[in-house]
């Protein structure tokens, strides 16, 4: 008897590449949101405190309550992103984001947008990282690093512009709109997510509920540590416990991920130099960079008796040069390499926070500031995309989830560290009381913010120089 054998069945279609501009479309516009509210609360706190009879400590909580828990669970985000689905990780984060814009809009007590903040940076930790993760894995490999010199284009905008969103909104309308705004946003957002991005895991199959509380609970503290430091000393009981707390807990946290056979974080990650070296760069970078514009911002208006929004777009040129900058970065990294477009952004960027801190008078004009702010910009924007670029190059496919997330924590820790350490540089020497005071502070806290971006463009020196993505 003859057995017919069975036809083949006919081979899956393979999967049609999504556009490059709608792929970017839908991870951007979500990242761009969520950097956008990390700074435009800040120029509209003083009519939030009229309107709301806000406190000055419920000030810093409008501010602290997004920061802290969006630093704390990026790396937890990320982990999870890799068993359930970055996708629904994702698309889950920009809803409750939304959801939460329209709550702090809503906000008619200082508690309610205290709430409301802190559960916007809970989603946007979600965001962050698997934003970048999804456009490594839409992208073909040669044209990563333009996709992410894109991306950091864009997240670098939303830093850029959020001062002066928030300046010009409670200018020209209700304190409420910054957040209104981001409500047709985020519905944009949702859709191209779900319609354009495709759904990916990686990491262990297994979650590892004790490695998200460790991780997440000791961010927290040292995170929250850290702000507290310049309002509360750092000798008091209460930040001496959590600065200790915090790292007892992330110590414990990397010793059961070495002992754990299914790691939220695997520590295999830090076998690579590029990624170990990048990794310390980040958190310089962060710390100087962030540490420096947090008091230059203010410089504005305290010292030369700006507005809000006239104070943001003086910034302008520091700010808004890495939209161009980082995109052009992204195109010529794989001529020019990663290593030299980090060494030479953060050599610029150590320059000109430099240049600012020596040429710093309560009398000095624009003029002699602006190419200070212009070399800054440059600098930030060589740096942003081939950091993260680097991040991802340096694990394999199934590791850039947590790669991503773990760079992304490390520069939040950078910004907080930065924001409290300068502020406490700051407070030593000057204070709020008059112009030349506020100078006084200034300075001493820039050159160390200089000195700290200096010491990261020493350690990029040691950077591989070829990284393939």
């Amino acid at each position: 008897m003859t057995v017919l054998a069975a036809p083949p069945e006919p081979a899956a279609p393979p999967r049609r590449a999504r556009p490059l501009a709608a792929v970017l479309a839908a991870v951007g516009i979500p990242i761009f949101m969520v950097t956008l509210d990390n700074l435009v609360v800040t120029t509209a706190l003083p009519v939030i405190r009229t309107e709301l009879g806000a406190s000055l400590a419920d000030l810093q909580w409008f501010v602290n309550a997004y920061t802290l828990p969006f630093a704390a669970f990026l790396l937890t985000a990320a982990a999870l992103g890799d068993r359930i689905g970055r996708r629904r990780m994702f698309l889950t984060g920009i809803v409750v984001f939304t959801l939460a814009s329209a709550a702090a809009a809503l906000a008619t007590e200082p508690w309610m947008l205290t709430a409301a903040r802190a559960v916007q940076g809970l989603a946007g930790a979600a965001v962050a990282p698997l934003s970048l993760t999804l456009l490594a894995q839409a992208v073909p490999e040669r044209m990563r690093n333009a996709a992410v010199g894109i991306w950091g284009g864009i997240s670098g905008l939303g830093v850029a512009v959020g001062p002066v969103v928030g300046g010009a909104v409670v200018e020209g309308l209700h304190w409420s709109w910054i957040f209104w705004l981001n409500v047709p946003v985020g519905v944009l957002a949702t859709v191209l997510a779900a319609t354009v991005l495709r759904e990916s895991r990686g990491g262990a199959p297994r979650l590892d509920p004790l490695g998200l509380l460790l991780s997440a609970a000791g961010m927290l503290l040292l995170v929250w540590g850290v702000v507290d430091g310049p309002d509360r000393g750092w000798t008091s009981g209460r930040v001496l416990g959590m600065l200790v707390g915090g790292g007892v807990l992330l110590t414990s946290f990397l010793l059961w991920q070495w002992r754990n056979s299914t790691p939220m974080l695997p520590l295999s990650l830090f076998r690579s130099r590029g990624f170990s070296l990048v990794t310390v760069v980040t958190l310089t970078f962060s710390a100087g960079a962030f540490g420096s514009v947090f008091l230059l911002a203010q410089f504005f208006q305290v010292v030369q008796g700006l507005g809000p929004l006239e104070a943001g777009v003086r910034t302008l040129p520091w700010t808004m040069a890495p939209m161009v900058v980082a995109p052009l970065a992204g195109i010529f990294a794989d001529r020019v390499g990663l290593r030299n477009l980090i060494v030479a952004g953060q050599v610029l960027l150590a320059a000109g926070v430099l240049w600012i801190g020596l040429a710093s008078t309560a009398t000095v004009s624009y003029s002699d500031l602006v190419i200070a702010f212009v070399l800054c910009g440059i600098g930030m924007g060589l740096t942003f995309a081939p950091i993260s670029t680097m991040a991802l190059a340096s694990v394999s496919e199934q590791q850039r989830g947590v790669a991503s997330g773990a760079n992304n924590t490390i520069r939040e820790l950078g910004v907080a560290v930065g924001v409290a350490v300068l502020a406490s540089v700051f407070s030593e020497y000057g204070g709020y009381s008059g112009g030349q005071e506020f100078v006084d502070g200034l300075v001493p806290a820039v050159l160390v913010g200089a000195a700290v971006i200096a010491a990261g463009a020493v350690v990029a020196l040691w950077l591989p120089r070829r990284q393939k993505g």
